[in-house]
This record gives C-alpha cells, structure tokens and sequence, in this order.
C-alpha cells in the first residue's frame, strides 16, 4: 500500500454528496469497518433529497405485509417490466425488489430511519400488470426531530414548504396541505420535520453518530488515479486544493446535471428549460467518471415534471421552479398546447406527463406542446385557489386573464376559434362523465391528487370551464434531476467502456445511470432503488477485495 504524504487528509473510503445516495453510502461503509470522509461542495447538506417529499417506493416492504396488504416478486417484476421498454438491465430489478425490504430494515436499526406507507397512494401505472390501484408501495419518513442534530440542524437545506408536514400530510399525499393549528404548533415545539427533511435527518444523524462530520464547502474537481486505480479525489475548499486520499474507494454521489446547460443540450432527449432540483447538480461526477473512463447509460433520461415559474418566487438566489402537481389535476382546467388543444390527460403522473413536452412535429419541427397553458375559469379559483392564492384572494398579475374565452387566447397567443372547440369538448365530455380522449379519470391513479372531497370518483378530476373570467399559467418543461450517468454493476462499481470495473471507483444516485432505467414506478420511484443501491455501493466500497 502506497504511503500517504503527510498533511493529506486520507479515509478507506470518500463519499462524494449528502443527499440520501451519499449519506447512506457513508453509513454502509462504515458499518462493513471502513473510515469514511464525506465531503458536500454545497454549504448546505441533504441535496435534493432535502427538498423532496420523502416518499420511497419500494415494492413487498415490511409494512405492506404487518399490514396485510398483499404484494409478490413477480407482481413487482412484472410491472417494472411492463413500463421499461427493455431498458432495465439484466438483474438490476432483480436486485433491487430482493435487496430494498432488507436495506430499509437495516436502515431502521443502523440510523433509527422509521418508514410507514402513505396510505391509499396508488402506483403511478396502477393498472398496468402488477401494479397496485391501492397502494402499499409508497413509504414516507416517520417525523424526525432536529432537536437531535445540535447544530447541524440548520446546515440541512430547506424547501419553501411547511418543514412540519409530512407527505401525507401535502396535497400530493393525500392531505389537506396544511396542519390543524395545535398540531402544527406541537411540531413547531418539538423541531420535528417530515418529508425529505425526515429522511436526511436521521440518516444525518447515523453519519454524525459513526464519527462522519460532512466537510461543506468542498467542490470535488478530479479524481486521483495511480496504476489505473481511484486512489483519491482532488478537493477545492475556501482555504485552497487539497487531494484527498481513498485507500479502498471513492463514491459518486454528487446528483445529476440538469443546472448544466450543455450537457443538458448534448445528452437530454427533449426540451428542459426548469430545473426543481438544487443548482450544485451541474454534473460533477458525471465528467470526473467520464475523464475516468466510465461508459455511459440512459443518458436521454430525466425524471420529468411540468413546472411552472412565478414571478418573485426565487430559491438558492434564482428563479424557482415549482412543481404542477395537484393543480392540473383538479375539475375546471385543462393543459392546452402552442395550438390551443389538449394533448394529454393532465391528471397522469408528473414523469410521464413531463415527457409529452418532447412531442416534435416532424413537418413543422417544433415541439407542438410547448409552450403550454393551464387553463382555467372562475369557478376553479374561487373553490380550490392556486397554491398561495387563496380562494378569497383577487388573482395575481401573474396570471393571464380575461372576461372570455377570446381574451384569454389573445393575452396566451392561442387560435381563439381552436381553443373554444376544445373547451366546448372538453365541457361535453365532462357532462358525459368520461373523457374519451385522454382517458383522464379513468385511472385510480388520476382520482387521488384532485378534489379531496370527490376522492375516488371523476368529479375529482373532471368539471367544467365555464364560468368567467379565465385564466391561464405557462406551464414549462423541468426535472426532478437527470437519470443518466456512469453505468454501474449491481455493486455500484463503475464500469469502463467495455464493461470492465474502475477499480476504485463506484457511484450512486442521480449521478449515475438509474438501476430502474427510465421506470417511474410510484410516489417515491427514484428515491427506493437509489437509497438500496446506495447501501450496495457503500459496502463495496468497504471491502472491494471480497469481490475480486
């Protein structure tokens, strides 16, 4: 073993990121005997896991089967299949529906992390083969008090939401999306935090408790290689470079690229003009394992969601982006394309929503979805709002509006003639209870998210556009965070353009090519294979001899 310069700092093993890939990473190696250095270029640590709602999918967990509700193997691999279009490479399924029940129960006792199902939260294809229509697969965090964390309890990054709810508690869950005054104040006392905030904290924690204090502030530049072996990585700190010795291995973890304009121009399939991760998620690992060798995989991919922009909303210093989700889903709106048409059934999940801005017109060459308008009357603003907005509330500048139908397709740049034909459809396929034309209601999966009230039923999602004045929002093309990076093996190692391991070197997270491939399975889709194949990572980061 090679010697180490004095004055440099060296672990077994360095973790690259803080968001639950790193973090778990680093309690994985840790607990198999290695000495960890966890280093985060951000000030803050969590990453975008932080700002997440918490949700884990993860089909045939222990809950599912304390509570009785029923799920198999082959369901679970029949219906990542059914959504994969081959992309799935060999075993990593496998893998991950055998190895996440038993990652999670580890994580119980290992970082006091407690999971419960979000109940009634249907998968996102709920009715293709193998899925569930009423859920069981979707976990979310236990609330976790930052009480516990000293002073690390304000170096975690935060949302703009409520940091007390917990997913089921949002709208997106199931809930009201806010908190009776007394529960709200008792968890005010109390520090306790749901969401991502409850899945960082405790794996925090677990780092904190094992003697692994994240170094912020640390920008990853290059990796070390010595002998065609990872031996360390090249940090920038404030107080100047420093290399960073591995003895056993380096983990990526440093999220996707979609704050990086041109790898989102040379490897994103489609249009991404709004990122709603963190803007550290420039692709760091992504070039350090390309310089290293690494072969590619999925790189097209992203986790796609429909965004929308609004004027003064600004985070980490830049315009937000906030997620569309409940909002496009309710009774008395639509999403219309550039043409004034529906192109979609607007109550879909925001994966597979997102990816129909990618539609190109091959005559025209444009992508025909984009831009894209919610469009909505007076009865939908003075029931349901729109997320700050209150019912009562006068609606904001920032929305366009008119008195009719034609006003409104003057202030958006829509054919007017065209737009009143699809609201005059549309209204004549809500009268008729179905929507024949993009089948929005007839999936369990478009009945949960919109009206609480009519949950379960079409009139949680279908009304009709009829009452003035009317409104519209643009809606845009964003991500949750890219899916495509390094390819890996089922141990997180990563591979070299002809399929042989980088000694050294392994990656988990958005950084590298997702284990799932472009399948969204359920609320909480990425984060399940990412934390089990993190756990996979760590551990072999922490003995790579025991796998030759």
């Amino acid at each position: 073993m090679t010697s180490v310069p004095a004055g440099q700092p060296h672990f077994d093993v360095v973790v690259l990121g803080t968001g639950a890939a790193g973090l778990v990473a680093a309690v994985a190696a840790a607990e198999h005997g290695a000495s960890v250095g966890l280093f985060e270029k951000a000030d803050r640590v969590g990453g975008t896991t932080a700002i997440s709602g918490g949700g884990c999918w993860l089909p045939c967990n222990a809950q599912m089967a304390a509570s009785g509700i029923a799920d198999s193997r082959d369901d679970a691999l029949r219906y990542l299949g059914s959504l994969s279009f081959g992309h799935i490479r060999p075993g990593f399924a496998e893998a991950f529906i055998d190895d996440g029940p038993r990652v999670f129960q580890w994580l119980q006792s290992a970082a006091g992390l407690r999971m419960k199902i979000v109940s009634g939260y249907p998968d996102y294809h709920p009715e293709r083969p193998g899925g569930k229509p009423g859920g069981g697969r979707t976990l979310e965090p236990e609330l976790f008090s930052f009480r516990q964390l000293g002073g690390w309890a304000d170096r975690v990054v935060s949302s703009h939401r409520n940091p007390h709810l917990m997913l089921s508690d949002t709208t997106l869950g199931g809930g009201a999306g806010h908190l009776d005054e007394k529960v709200q104040a008792l968890r005010r006392a109390g520090d306790l935090r749901g969401c991502g905030a409850a899945l960082v904290g405790p794996l925090l924690q677990a780092c904190l408790d094992r003697g692994i204090e994240p170094v912020t502030a640390s920008h990853a530049q290059d990796l070390v290689i010595h002998d065609d072996r990872v031996t360390g990585v090249v940090v920038e700190q404030p107080t100047g470079t420093v290399i960073v010795r591995a003895a056993r291995g380096v983990v990526l973890a440093t999220g996707g690229f979609e704050w990086n304009p041109e790898l989102v121009r040379s490897f994103l399939r489609g249009p991404m003009t709004s990122p709603a991760s963190i803007p550290a998620n420039v692709g760091d690992g992504l070039l350090m394992a390309m310089r290293a060798g690494a072969a590619l995989d999925n790189m097209p991919q992203a986790w796609w969601a429909p965004v929308i922009e609004i004027p003064g909303d600004i985070s980490f210093g830049r315009q937000h982006a906030t997620l569309l989700n409940r909002e496009r889903t309710l009774p008395r709106s639509i999403l219309v394309n550039k043409l004034g048409r529906r192109f979609t059934n607007e109550a879909a999940n925001y994966n597979a929503l997102g990816g129909a801005f990618h539609q190109l017109d091959a005559t025209r060459f444009h992508y025909v979805n984009l831009p894209c308008w919610l469009v909505f009357d007076a009865g939908y603003l003075a029931r349901y709002g729109f997320r700050d907005v209150h019912p009562s509330d006068p609606a904001p500048a920032w929305m366009a509006q008119a008195g009719s139908l034609d006003g409104l397709t003057a202030a958006i740049g829509v054919a007017a003639d065209v737009l009143t034909a699809t609201i005059t459809r549309w209204n004549s396929n809500v009268e008729s209870g179905d929507d024949p034309d993009f089948h929005r209601g007839r999936s369990a999966y478009d009945l949960w998210s919109g009206d609480a009230a009519a949950r379960g039923t079409v009139d949680s999602t279908l009304g009709p556009i009829n009452k003035p004045p009317y409104y519209a929002i643009e809606v845009r093309s964003g991500t949750l965070g890219t899916s495509g990076g390094p390819r890996t093996d089922l141990h997180g190692r990563v591979l070299d353009t002809r399929g042989k391991v980088i000694p050294g070197l392994y990656a988990a997270g958005n950084v590298a090519a997702a284990p799932t491939g472009m399948v969204y399975g359920g609320a909480g889709g990425t984060l399940g294979p990412i934390i089990t194949f993190a756990c996979r990572a760590g551990m072999a980061a922490s003995r790579p001899d025991d796998l030759g």
